[in-house]
C-alpha cells in the first residue's frame, strides 16, 4: 500500500491520464486476420455491422444518446460478444463523464488533476456501468476458461479493465483500484501481442501505459519496478503512432491519446496536426475544436488561439454544437486575455459564459470568479462584489466559492 501511495502522490498526472486514456481504448471489432493465435478458440463471427459505424460517428461528434442507441441495437444482434457490451459501456461512461464536467482536456495537461473533483455522478449511471462491466467480464471469462489463448477474449477483457479503471478513477475517485485495473488491461493486451504480434489495436493500451510509466520520476520508477511495473516513453509513443494507422475507431482513439501526450511533451506542432485532422472529420466535437485553441495558446500563438476561441463561440451561437457547453471557449478566451493583462477584454469574455443557454455550472462559477477579479483590478469594486456573490449563489461549497469569500473581504490584486 505504501508503494502504491508513492506512485499516486509522486506522479498524480500520470495515474490520472492513464485512467482517462484507457476509457474507450480498444473498442474496435477485430478481424480474424489480426487475431490469429495458436489454439485460439473459435470466436463468434463478427461481421461488419453498420450500427457500429453509425454509433461511433455519433460518439466522436459527442452525440452520446444516439451512439448508445446504435450500440444497444448492435448488442441485441450479438448478445454474446463482449466487445459489443464494451461499446455500450463506452457510450454510457463517456456521456456521464461529460455531464460531470470531467472531459476538459486542459485539466490533464498539468499535475493538479487528482485534486479536482467534479459534480457527483448519477447513481443510475454508476449502477449501469458496473452492470455492463460485470456482463462483459462474464462473457470474457467464459471464453478464456475454454481457451486461455483466445486473443479476442483477452483483448476484450483488457478493454473492459481499462474502462473500469477510468470509471473507478474519474467517477469513484478510487485511485488504487484504478491503478490495479489499468495494469490488468496492459497485461491482457501485452499477452495479446505475444499471441498475435499483428494485433495492432492492442498497442493502444500498451503504448499509453508504457508512456505513463516511462514518465514517472526516477525514484518512483525504481520503486514500481520492484512490483513488475515498467515503461518507456519512446516505446509508448511508437506504439501509439502505429495504432493511429488503424482505419477504424482505434485509430481515432490513438490519435486523441497521442495528441494529449504530445502536448505533455510540448511537441505542439505535431499535436496540432492531429487536432486539425480530427476537427473537420467530426465537426460537432466541441472538445477537439477547443483543444486546437488550447494547443495554440500553450505554444505561445495567442492571437491565433484567441481567434479559435472566438470562432467556436460564434459557431456555438449559430447552432453548431447543440446541447454542448461551447461556453468553454469563452472561458478559455478570458483566461488567455487575462494572462496578457488585457483585463477589460478578459472581463468581457468571462461575461459571455452567462449568455450561453444553460451554461455549465462549473464553467459559470469560474467565469464569474474571473470576471470579479478583473473588475477588482480595474477598480470596479461594486461589479466585482456582484460577481463574487454570483459565485456563491451557484455553489457556496466549491473551491471558487472559497476564493470568492476571500475577495469579498479584500479586493483581488493581480501579482
Amino acid at each position: 500500500m505504501h508503494l502504491l501511495n508513492k506512485v499516486i502522490t509522486g506522479a498524480s498526472f500520470n495515474l490520472a491520464i492513464a485512467c482517462l486514456l484507457l476509457m474507450s481504448a480498444g473498442n474496435a471489432p477485430v478481424s480474424s486476420a489480426q487475431a490469429t493465435a495458436p489454439n485460439k478458440a473459435t470466436a463468434e463471427p463478427r461481421p461488419h455491422d453498420p450500427l457500429i459505424d453509425s454509433g461511433f460517428e455519433h460518439f466522436y461528434n459527442l452525440e452520446y444518446d444516439q451512439a448508445i442507441q446504435d450500440f444497444e441495437r448492435a448488442l441485441e444482434k450479438h448478445p454474446n460478444d463482449p466487445l459489443m457490451v464494451n461499446h455500450v459501456t463506452t457510450g454510457v461512461l463517456m456521456r456521464e463523464l461529460y455531464r460531470m464536467g470531467a472531459m476538459n482536456t486542459g485539466e490533464y495537461a498539468n499535475d493538479s488533476f487528482v485534486g479536482q473533483a467534479h459534480r457527483p455522478a448519477d447513481p443510475k449511471a454508476k449502477e449501469r456501468i458496473k452492470a455492463l462491466v460485470q456482463r462483459a467480464e462474464k462473457l470474457e471469462d467464459q471464453r478464456l476458461s475454454a481457451n486461455p489463448n483466445d486473443a479476442d477474449a483477452l483483448y476484450a477483457r483488457g478493454v473492459t479493465r481499462g474502462q473500469f479503471a477510468t470509471y473507478t478513477a474519474l467517477v469513484e475517485r478510487a485511485w488504487f483500484s484504478a491503478l490495479r485495473n489499468a495494469v490488468g488491461a496492459r497485461h491482457d493486451h501485452e499477452r495479446v501481442l505475444e499471441l498475435a504480434p499483428n494485433y495492432t489495436d492492442a498497442k493502444l493500451v500498451v503504448g499509453a501505459h508504457n508512456y505513463v510509466m516511462g514518465s514517472l520520476p526516477w525514484g518512483v520508477k525504481v520503486a514500481v519496478s520492484l512490483v513488475g511495473l515498467s515503461g518507456s516513453k519512446e516505446k509508448g509513443l511508437q506504439y501509439l503512432n502505429e495504432a493511429t494507422n488503424s482505419t477504424d475507431e482505434i485509430g481515432v482513439d490513438a490519435k486523441v491519446v497521442l495528441m494529449l501526450f504530445l502536448r505533455r511533451e510540448r511537441r505542439y506542432d505535431e499535436a496540432l496536426k492531429i487536432a486539425r485532422g480530427l476537427i473537420p472529420r467530426y465537426p460537432q466535437n466541441l472538445l477537439f475544436a477547443v483543444e486546437e485553441g488550447n494547443l495554440l495558446r500553450a505554444s505561445g500563438h495567442n492571437p491565433d488561439a484567441a481567434a479559435v476561441y472566438r470562432r467556436i463561440w460564434q459557431a456555438g451561437r449559430e447552432g453548431q454544437y447543440p446541447g454542448l457547453h461551447y461556453e468553454l471557449a469563452a472561458l478559455g478566451l478570458g483566461d488567455l486575455l487575462r494572462n496578457q493583462k488585457d483585463y477589460q477584454d478578459a472581463a468581457a469574455a468571462y461575461e459571455l459564459v452567462s449568455e450561453a443557454p444553460q451554461p455549465d455550472r462549473e464553467y459559470l462559477q469560474k467565469a464569474n470568479l474571473g470576471a470579479g477579479e478583473m473588475y477588482d483590478v480595474l477598480k470596479k469594486r461594486d461589479l466585482a462584489v456582484r460577481k463574487y456573490q454570483a459565485v456563491l449563489a451557484t455553489n457556496a461549497e466549491s473551491p471558487p466559492a472559497q476564493i470568492a469569500r476571500k475577495h469579498m473581504k479584500e479586493a483581488y490584486r493581480d501579482n
